[in-house]
């Protein structure tokens, strides 16, 4: 893309564990969070009215309920700022996908536009604000991989291996919250620790669910498995799988079946959206 767009990349759950539910209906969590360099693109153009404005459509989201619009005008409120912006928004991520794609272009608007309109918030303050926005908004504006807890907002950074990634698309869209409120969804998972982990334990327990409610999904998680351990990221749609090199992914993609979509992307231990930031902060001023 043009320097001028600012990256909003996937994520993958490489685990994910349903501890508990808390008082008022939040599912805790654990997981672990890692970036792949494949993702939405965003472009700001800075208005002086104050009005935010989404210029690109979004097929079955209308522009005041898009968590690009609603990040902009929180930020405005939370700061005062009077300033306003133009979006553009280049959606390559599926919709009900399990990539975080919504999420992760609300950590951009907001990171990009406390960077334009000069607003100097911090990174943890960022978070915060994205937290009312959506629990997996925190990582991305963290922008490191990381061990999460809670609803998804206590993050420890972790180094891991930064493979290559098959992601498969299956021709479906999983509500996440149709997921979450299905009653045989396991809510009461063992907890595991970070060395458990990196040992290999833990599992995605949303898979039993969506594999029963969505056979395209089963279909593609026994399909890749063939080829290497697959899992479902989030609560799917997608489901993915490692591979040692970036051939070796390309030549499994290219015997994918008929009518899933998918892509090869590296996995990434830092964001490319905190190299587009500091690119901005280093640029010289005319």
């Amino acid at each position: 893309m043009d320097k001028a767009w600012w990256p909003a990349p996937a994520k993958l759950n490489l685990f994910l564990h349903i501890t508990g539910r808390r008082a008022d209906g939040y599912h805790l969590l654990q997981t672990v969070f890692q970036f792949v360099d494949y993702g939405d693109y965003l472009n700001f153009t800075l208005r002086d009215d104050g009005d935010v404005r989404r210029l690109s459509e979004v097929p079955g989201v209308a522009a005041e309920d898009d968590l690009v619009v609603r990040a902009a005008r929180l930020l405005q409120r939370e700061t005062g700022c009077r300033q306003g912006v133009d979006i553009e928004i280049d959606k390559r991520l599926p919709m009900g996908g399990g990539l975080g794609g919504g999420s992760s272009d609300a950590a951009t608007v907001l990171v990009a536009l406390n960077e334009l309109w000069q607003l100097n918030l911090s990174t943890p303050d960022l978070a915060a604000l994205g937290l009312r926005l959506g629990a997996d908004v925190p990582v991305f504006v963290a922008g490191q991989a990381a061990w999460a807890e809670g609803v998804g907002e206590h993050l420890q950074p972790l180094q891991l291996p930064e493979p290559w990634f098959l992601v498969l698309i299956p021709p479906c869209h999983v509500p996440t919250g149709e997921i979450f409120s299905d009653p045989q969804l396991t809510r009461d998972a063992q907890s595991i620790k970070i060395p458990a982990f990196l040992a290999g334990q833990g599992q995605n327990v949303c898979e039993p669910v969506v594999r029963r409610r969505y056979p395209e999904v089963d279909k593609a998680l026994n399909w890749l498995a063939e080829f290497a351990p697959a899992r479902m990221s989030g609560t799917g749609a997608c489901v993915f799988a490692a591979f040692a090199d970036q051939a070796e992914a390309l030549r499994v993609l290219n015997l994918r079946p008929d009518g899933v979509q998918g892509f090869v992307a590296r996995g990434l231990n830092r964001s490319p959206l905190l190299q587009r930031l500091a690119n901005e902060q280093n640029a010289p001023a005319f």
